[in-house]
C-alpha cells in the first residue's frame, strides 16, 4: 500500500507536493522518534496550505524554571516510551500490516568514509563535538505529559520576539492534550542548564497537528517568557530557518535522545543527504539512530560545521517500525512557515 503524491518537488517559494484526496484511515504503526503513532490522513484535500493561523495551548503555560531540577530533569523520559492516550474513531493497523513492503525498501545514500570531513562522525549518530553555536540554540524540552515528566529536543531561532522555539508537534500536544509545565533548557547537559531554563509562555503548533495530529504536519512552537529581564535569543543566539526548500538535501540533524543506548545526557548528531519518504508521509529521511527524546531537534540545511550554524529545515518526527535506523522530519512548507510567523509575532 503506498500513498502516491501529485505535483513537482517544491523549491524555494513554490508549495511542497501534497498528497492526493484520500479518506481518513490508519496506514501503518509509527515510532515517533520512538513513540507508537497511527498514521492518519486528514479528511478532505490537503492540495493548499491552511490559511494562515496556527493553534495554540489553551491556556497560557504558567511553569516555573524552579519545578524542573536536575535530578527531575534527568529522570524524566521520552513521551515516545508512555503509553499513547487513546484515539476516538481510530483504528491501529497491526504491526506485521506492513511487513510486506520492508524487503523493497531503498537504501539511504551512505557517505564514503573517505569523503567525511576531518572530525565528522558516520551518519548513524554520534555526540556533537564540534562546537559553535548549535550547542547553544539547541536544547532539551520538559514538560509534563500524562501525569509524568517528559522531554522532547529543540531549537532557538531568530526571531522578532527573540523567545521563539521550534520542535516538533507531538513535543506540545499528543494523544489530544496540550502538555504542561513546557520549559525550554539550552545547551542543557547532564542536569545542568549552563544558559537557564526558560519557561513557555504560550506553546503552539501547526492546525493539522493541532486537530488530527497529522505526522506530515508534526510541527510545533513555544514562545519562552523572558529570564532575568533577557531574552532568549539574546542570551543564545538564534538559527535561521528555510522553508519550500526541497528534497534531497545534505542535512544534518540534532537532538537530545533519551531512550537506549543514549541517556539525554549529551547533543548527538546525525549527517547526511536525505530523501523523500517513499512510504506513508510527505516527510524527509535521514540514516539515523537517534531514540525518544531526540524529538523536535532541528534539521539544518546549508550547515557549518566550524560555526555551527544553519538554515533549519524541518526537525525529528517518527520513524517507521520496521525500517530501523532512519529518522524522519516533517517538510517545512507553507504552513510550517505560517506557524513560525504566528509564534514570531505572539
Amino acid at each position: 500500500m503506498r500513498r502516491t503524491v501529485r505535483g513537482i518537488p517544491a523549491v524555494h517559494g513554490i508549495s511542497a507536493p501534497h498528497p492526493v484526496r484520500r479518506s481518513r484511515v490508519a496506514l501503518g504503526t509509527l515510532t515517533a522518534a520512538g513513540t507508537l503513532l497511527a498514521l492518519l490522513l486528514p479528511t478532505g484535500s490537503a492540495g493548499a496550505a491552511t490559511p494562515q493561523h496556527s493553534h495554540h495551548s489553551p491556556t497560557p503555560q504558567t511553569t516555573s524554571g524552579a519545578f524542573w531540577t536536575a535530578d527531575r530533569m534527568r529522570a524524566a523520559a521520552p513521551p515516545d516510551l508512555a503509553a499513547p492516550a487513546k484515539k476516538a474513531n481510530t483504528t491501529a493497523v497491526p504491526r506485521s500490516a506492513p511487513l510486506k513492503v520492508a524487503p523493497t525498501l531503498p537504501q539511504l545514500p551512505t557517505v564514503p568514509a573517505a569523503s567525511l570531513l576531518p572530525g565528522t562522525l558516520p551518519q548513524a549518530g554520534g555526540p556533537w563535538t564540534g562546537g559553535g553555536a548549535v550547542t547553544k540554540t539547541t536544547g532539551r524540552v520538559f514538560f509534563t505529559y500524562q501525569g509524568r515528566t517528559a522531554s522532547c529536543s529543540g531549537d532557538a531561532v531568530t526571531s522578532s520576539n527573540k523567545s521563539t522555539v521550534i520542535t516538533a508537534g507531538h513535543c506540545v500536544k499528543l494523544g489530544g492534550a496540550w502538555h504542561t509545565n513546557w520549559v525550554f533548557v539550552p545547551g542543557y547537559h547532564d542536569g545542568e542548564a549552563p544558559y537557564g531554563k526558560w519557561p513557555a509562555a504560550k506553546t503552539l503548533s501547526t492546525p493539522q497537528w493541532t486537530a488530527s495530529e497529522d505526522i506530515n504536519y508534526d510541527v510545533g512552537a513555544a514562545v519562552v517568557a523572558p529570564l532575568d529581564g533577557k531574552k532568549l535569543t539574546d542570551v543564545v543566539g538564534g538559527q535561521g530557518l528555510s522553508f519550500n526548500s526541497g528534497y534531497s538535501k545534505a542535512m544534518y540533524a540534532f537532538g537530545f535522545p533519551a531512550a537506549a543506548p543514549y541517556d539525554g545526557s549529551k547533543l548527538i548528531y546525525c549527517s547526511g543527504t536525505t530523501i523523500k519518504d517513499p512510504l506513508f508521509s510527505t516527510d524527509h529521511g535521514l540514516a539515523c539512530n537517534m531514540t525518544g527524546g531526540s524529538s523536535g531537534g532541528p534539521w539544518f540545511t546549508t550547515f557549518d560545521e566550524k560555526t555551527g550554524t544553519g538554515l533549519q529545515s524541518s526537525v525529528n518526527s517518527f520513524g517507521y517500525q520496521f525500517w530501523p535506523n532512519t529518522m524522519f522530519g516533517p517538510y517545512f512548507g507553507d504552513d510550517a512557515k505560517n506557524l513560525y510567523t504566528t509564534a514570531q509575532s505572539s
